[in-house]
């Protein structure tokens, strides 16, 4: 049975059959690889022109919801975005947020102590021999004097990504892109002039050793003690910041 729509009424057409179509594929209406109607019976379905349904069909592909195949057997197919896919446009967007000062500094750094956390109980509990030689490596890079501050701030991205990993889930592993992903570099931007990389490696071992002993309040612990380490260098990197305004 095709599914049925509602009437389009206001605002961009393309827009709302747009926002009809991704509705159906997400309750189901539309499976995944399902073939979509034509363009032709698409503007017949919601009495629009076909450039209006293929303006709608474009927003879709842009959000990795359908696929167009040629040949006799192509068209226009339902298809679901990769984790990958969501992971960097929730990326993406808390970048944004945080560029146009919808997110505080303080925020940033509550929102990684509480979410990361939950990762450091899980990872103490599910972690690997792997995951640990690759927080080693991490920490051996990090201690590396002539390491470049870009490459310093990679090596720490990776290292609590890897943290993430360990956890062993999957909805957290997506969710703390955003943290990881986003936010860190963001961090890592304001505070690099004014942090002590001798002081993170620190914390960083710290980290690595309560999760050795599979001690998951510990390196909760370590984590806090990062964090607040952070937390002061915003404030230094602030106050920087005020010194030299004019």
């Amino acid at each position: 049975m095709e599914p049925s729509y509602g009437q389009i009424v206001t605002t961009s057409a393309a827009s709302q059959i747009a926002d009809q179509l991704q509705q159906a594929i997400m309750d189901g209406r539309l499976k995944v690889d399902e073939r979509l109607p034509t363009e032709e019976e698409l503007a017949a379905q919601f009495g629009v022109s076909r450039p209006t349904v293929r303006e709608a069909l474009k927003r879709l592909a842009a959000r990795h919801l359908i696929r167009s195949r040629r040949g006799p057997t192509g068209g226009t197919f339902v298809t679901g975005p990769s984790p990958e896919e969501l992971a960097t446009s929730l990326g993406t967007s808390v970048t944004l947020l945080v560029a146009t000062g919808g997110v505080s500094l303080e925020e940033m750094a509550t929102a990684r102590l509480e979410m990361e956390a939950v990762c450091c109980r899980l990872a103490a509990l599910n972690r690997t021999d792997a995951h640990l030689s690759a927080l080693e490596a991490e920490i051996a890079l990090q201690r590396t004097a002539s390491l470049s501050d870009q490459d310093f701030c990679a090596s720490d991205v990776r290292f609590h990504r890897t943290i993430v990993d360990a956890a062993g889930n999957a909805l957290l592993r997506f969710l703390m892109n955003a943290v990881v992903e986003a936010l860190m570099p963001v961090s890592n931007m304001i505070i690099f002039r004014v942090r002590d990389r001798t002081e993170i490696v620190a914390h960083h071992e710290t980290l690595l050793a309560a999760l050795r002993d599979r001690d998951g309040e510990a390196a909760v612990a370590a984590l806090g003690g990062l964090v607040r380490y952070i937390r002061a260098q915003y404030e230094k990197a602030e106050e920087a910041r005020k010194a030299i305004r004019p």
